[in-house]
């Protein structure tokens, strides 16, 4: 797509043979990386335009990993970046266009959320159907458009209907429990909810909030990427001492429940 949003394959990557999938990891999900067999670690401060973390957060440790998992070549960023750091939508959005770069017609992006819908729990796993994108942003912003020189991308299905099936089966599979069809919301932190906008999220139809997410799906689906969103509950929305501890612990009690999904989801792309 030579239209200004997709990107040049770094010298840093420019060796590698294309991938199959690239997995974006949120907080919970660090032992995708860790799994990853035949590992090229590549730090993001070493690939030419990767915008550079203005801070360290716990759960992001900041590198590609270039390998084969489930039987698949992938793509593993461990860590991605945050509006909340004050990063643009396109900044964040910058593994997803370096993913496409390397030949993934396939994103699998992670989080850890809270749950606003009252049948969700801490350690649920959610396979997400749909997001609302509240924190206004949009890795769009400015693009004059693909080959036909509109802008306007459909997100009808952004979140691939045959992968979330896929998903379901693979979870089977893994036998990991997973709650299917799951809204999520995206808030540019990086303050927690308070119990009002919670209210107001349940209201809107959201089942999980998050602070991530959502600029990837958009700038995958601008670059003709099918995507597939899991999502690990680590706490309930606007619960009273909330803390981030508290998410990455939730995802350390995850983890090996997360790898045998992730390694069963691999299996069964095509």
């Amino acid at each position: 797509m030579s239209d200004g949003f997709s990107i040049a394959l770094p010298s840093a990557v420019a060796a590698e043979q294309p991938v199959d999938v690239a997995i974006v990891l949120g907080s919970g999900f660090s032992a995708v990386a860790d799994a990853v067999e035949e590992p090229r670690v590549v730090p993001y401060a070493q690939i030419d335009g990767f915008p550079v973390p203005r801070r360290h957060v716990a759960g992001h440790a900041g590198k590609l990993v270039l390998g084969m998992l489930g039987g698949k070549r992938v793509a593993v960023f461990a860590g991605r970046l945050h509006c909340y750091e004050g990063f643009w939508a396109t900044e964040v959005a910058f593994p997803v266009r370096l993913a496409s770069a390397l030949g993934a017609r396939t994103l699998v992006v992670t989080n850890a959320s809270g749950a606003i819908a009252n049948d969700l729990s801490a350690g649920d796993i959610v396979v997400i159907g749909d997001h609302l994108n509240l924190a206004c942003e949009n890795p769009l912003t400015g693009w004059s458009g693909g080959e036909d020189g509109t802008p306007f991308v459909s997100m009808h299905d952004a979140y691939d209907p045959e992968l979330r099936a896929l998903a379901l089966v693979a979870a089977g599979d893994a036998n990991v429990e997973v709650v299917a069809e799951q809204t999520y919301a995206w808030m540019r932190g990086p303050t927690y909810e308070t119990a009002a906008e919670v209210a107001m999220l349940r209201m809107l139809g959201a089942d999980v909030v998050g602070m991530s997410t959502v600029p990837e799906v958009i700038a995958a689906r601008a670059l003709g990427m099918r995507v597939l969103g899991l999502s690990l509950v680590s706490n309930s929305a606007a619960a009273p001492g909330l803390a981030h501890d508290e998410v990455l612990e939730a995802g350390r009690a995850a983890q090996e429940r997360v790898l045998r999904l992730a390694i069963a989801i691999l299996q069964r792309l095509s």
